[in-house]
């Protein structure tokens, strides 16, 4: 059913231990098909949010349902079948080629004891083609782009063929092409029944491509709906500390944002002498 709701946040508190409390209050629901993009300025709480949903941080308070159960009660495979994760930094051990990362995402579907299957290998093949990494097949991880890397990832939280996909900073490191490529191919797995959460920092991406926005910011959520609802210069300017402006795209009708230059009282004049050797900031 393309309508219920497959994860829920109810008063949580997210954070690292309870004198560190990064996000509090925090309540909301996601739809099976919804893409929702985590928006809001560094150190707001989006990955710790993230992160949290996910089980990796247990709440400081309230609760997180995925399909109704709390996931607290969720053992690691199960969470495993139901939530693939990319997150933020990813470390990889030398030597692995590209393929036997992507095939890590199928051993949530083995036992121990079990070894790939043709049909695993099918599924592999398949994702690796659909993020355009199918030539990199051999080639060890550490020995291709950042960029290429990024795909790489992707194809293997695809492979996992779980329902809700979490993606913390997607986008980071590729051109102007691939980042527009990763959200269309989220766009295009949401078409199809994927519910995905990703953490986002390029806004007017976040505006094109998403269903949901969250602006994240402030201890807890400032706005949540769709991007017209979101995306407007009062809520972003507060969180981002920016005066922001928001235009329409008359090519793609969609938000385009922009930060404009705060006035400068001559101090980041006076400093940049120091930084050129030509002046003292006088400190």
């Amino acid at each position: 059913m393309m309508n219920e709701v497959v994860l829920e946040a109810e008063g949580l508190a997210a954070g690292y231990r309870r004198e560190r409390q990064v996000l509090s209050g925090v309540s909301f629901g996601v739809r099976q098909g919804e893409m929702v993009g985590l928006i809001g300025p560094n150190g707001a709480g989006k990955s710790t949010l993230l992160k949290t949903l996910r089980g990796i941080l247990d709440p400081l308070t309230g609760c997180v349902r995925l399909y109704g159960r709390d996931t607290r009660e969720l053992t690691d495979r199960e969470f495993a079948l139901a939530v693939a994760y990319l997150q933020q930094t990813v470390e990889i051990p030398f030597g692995y080629s590209t393929r036997e990362i992507v095939m890590t995402g199928r051993y949530p579907h083995l036992q121990w004891w079990e070894r790939e299957s043709e049909e695993d290998e099918r599924i592999v093949d398949a994702c690796m083609e659909y993020t355009g990494v199918a030539a990199l097949t051999r080639r060890p991880v550490n020995m291709i782009s950042g960029g290429q890397r990024q795909r790489v990832l992707l194809a293997k939280v695809l492979a996992q063929q779980s329902p809700i996909l979490f993606l913390d900073e997607p986008a980071t490191g590729l051109d102007i092409f691939y980042q527009e490529e990763i959200f269309r191919f989220c766009r295009e797995l949401c078409a199809h029944g994927k519910t995905v959460l990703m953490v986002i920092h390029e806004l007017s991406l976040a505006a094109k491509f998403c269903s949901r926005l969250l602006l994240v910011g402030e201890g807890g959520i400032v706005a949540d709906g769709k991007p017209d609802e979101v995306m407007r210069p009062e809520p972003l300017s507060r969180c981002y500390g920016v005066p922001v402006r928001v235009v329409k795209n008359p090519l793609t009708g969609t938000a385009e944002v922009f930060a404009e230059a705060p006035p400068d009282d001559g101090r980041q004049a006076s400093l940049l002498r120091v930084i050129l050797g030509s002046g003292e900031a006088g400190l």
